[in-house]
């Protein structure tokens, strides 16, 4: 209700008054009559204009909620919704022999936490890597590996050196025009299945994999399915034959396209004049190969915004085939990535590399904790600290990317990661770490599960009931997120739990108290705040610590 005198809770019977034939002030005072008495916590029901009311007792809803919420632990706000029911997310896809930088940060964070957010709920979630490992640009590194490539540089730095080769060869092609038909002839080669262009390419994919390995490691982050561009290059032949027999391949300058004037959309290429193939026929095998091996009932691509008229395109392309991907397949764009205040190193032009992006992070982390166990002379060894600042540094990034409406541009800013006291994964962990501290203090076992009911028997606070009511809400904002595919939901829901904490525990003493029932209700609520605090830190990647 929109004034806490109207009740906690509201339940409108407008839809059922059609149904029932009767009037939603009559059905709200039957149900009323029916319900009262019977509903726990709930101390009175009230129909009001077509509306019930309910009103809690708050210090049994306090103790039913927090009890329930530390029985549940790290399962809060879980459900067996998706059971049965099997979701593909596809994000990260990096270019093979080219950095890994922050756009591609934006799509790997995403795609995860939405990963945890389905598999939370109960679905079967694949995780796949759809890598950048084809095209005409491969053709291009097999030309500037067999003319400048330096075996020993490759190995130390693969990356580097592979970025060094295609540099030049983009510069070199500038006047000699003849290295872009001998590319062409290269790629030829490999969708050919040449011995030595698939060697060539194979190295340059391993070598990447390794150099891309050491991120994700560090992201938390592992796959069920790297089956890149390449994987559905074979396949592409059964599409050509699918649409030809539907009479849907049309040429146009030599290439070969699908019409999709019908959907208001430009025509689709799938073969190229050379007879080559392209990124969206590769898109288009994969949405079949998928729905044979998987059987989905959600594909979902998290890709930059930009790539939206190219999987409208594709998903045109696959419902003519018959494969209904308008129904099932759904593009998650998400914005730019832009810095306020940030200077790094880059290899070319403006690329910001993800690992200096972390390691960066971390060292100004490493800085702020070190101050404050001087400043305060805590025990904190420099190998906790090390710890520490590792999964906050990780974790300042991970939440920049998650908080706000994946649509809107992220503008990196220092104070705003590291900020301990805001919109940050800092004031999250802390609020975690706080309740950790108060709970060694108790003597309570902060990975108790308990489910007895705790306190409250002496009445609660505004605070302590709006703060309990906030982490109700926990499992409604899982929901949410994964509705409308934006964690921002559940991290948006997790900085409000830990504003409404700091301020509980800022006004009132937990420990320093005379009174045994409320610090039992105190420890109590601290024990359910660091539960939901970790489950949901957790859904978006960031791993808790317990001391910073």
């Amino acid at each position: 209700p929109p004034r806490s005198s109207m009740g906690d809770y509201a339940f409108p019977c407008f839809a059922l008054s059609k149904t029932l034939r009767r009037s939603p002030q009559q059905i709200a005072e039957e149900l009323s009559g029916k319900l009262s008495g019977r509903l726990g916590f709930i101390d009175r029901i009230q129909a009001a204009g077509g509306y019930l009311n309910f009103f809690a007792t708050p210090s049994g809803f306090c103790s039913d909620v927090t009890s329930a919420i530390i029985s549940e632990g790290d399962d809060i706000g879980s459900s067996d919704e998706g059971k049965g029911r099997t979701i593909l997310v596809e994000y990260s896809s990096p270019n093979i022999a080219k950095p890994f930088h922050v756009g591609h940060a934006f799509t790997t964070i995403l795609g995860q936490a939405l990963y945890n957010i389905y598999k939370h709920l109960g679905y079967d979630v694949f995780r796949l890597n759809h890598l950048g490992d084809y095209g005409t640009q491969f053709g291009k590194l097999i030309s500037a590996y067999k003319r400048w490539g330096d075996d020993t540089a490759l190995n130390d730095h693969p990356i580097n050196e592979l970025l060094r080769i295609y540099v030049r060869f983009h510069e070199e092609a500038k006047t000699d025009p003849s290295l872009d038909n001998e590319a062409r002839e290269y790629f030829k080669n490999l969708e050919n299945g040449e011995p030595e262009e698939k060697k060539l390419w194979k190295l340059f994919r391993d070598l990447s994999l390794k150099e891309f390995s050491a991120i994700y490691n560090r992201l938390g982050i592992v796959f069920d399915d790297l089956n890149g561009e390449s994987f559905y290059s074979d396949k592409i032949h059964e599409i050509v034959a699918l649409l030809e027999e539907k009479g849907l391949l049309t040429e146009s300058d030599g290439a070969k396209v699908v019409m999709l004037d019908d959907f208001g959309l430009p025509p689709c290429i799938i073969l190229k004049s050379d007879g080559t193939t392209i990124y969206a026929s590769r898109d288009i095998a994969a949405i079949l190969y998928r729905k044979r091996k998987y059987g989905y009932e959600k594909n979902i691509y998290v890709v930059g915004n930009p790539q939206a008229l190219h999987f409208k395109q594709v998903f045109a392309v696959a419902d003519k085939l018959g494969l209904d991907a308008s129904g099932s397949c759904v593009h998650v764009g998400f914005g730019l990535v832009k810095f306020a205040d940030m200077k790094f190193s880059t290899r070319e032009g403006n690329i910001i590399l993800q690992e200096e992006l972390l390691n960066e992070c971390v060292k100004k982390t490493t800085e702020i904790i070190k101050k404050n166990r001087d400043e305060r002379k805590t025990d904190m060894t420099d190998q906790e600290l090390s710890e520490a600042a590792e999964k906050i540094g990780t974790a300042a990034v991970i939440y920049t990317f998650c908080r706000n409406s994946r649509e809107r541009d992220i503008v990196f800013s220092w104070d705003e990661m590291l900020d301990f006291d805001g919109d940050s994964a800092p004031y999250l962990m802390y609020t975690y770490a706080r309740c950790q501290s108060v709970l060694r203090k108790a003597g309570a076992d902060p990975a108790d599960e308990g489910s007895e009911r705790v306190g409250f028997q002496k009445g609660v606070t505004d605070e302590e009931y709006e703060l309990v009511k906030l982490m109700y809400g926990f499992g409604d904002a899982v929901k949410k997120s994964a509705e409308a595919y934006e964690p921002y939901i559940l991290v948006r829901q997790l900085n409000f739990i830990a504003r409404s904490f700091n301020k509980f525990y800022n006004n009132r003493p937990v420990l320093n108290c005379e009174d045994p029932d409320k610090v039992a209700s105190g420890v109590n609520i601290c024990r359910a705040v660091s539960t939901v605090m970790s489950a949901g830190m957790k859904l978006i990647g960031i791993s808790p610590v317990e001391r910073m």
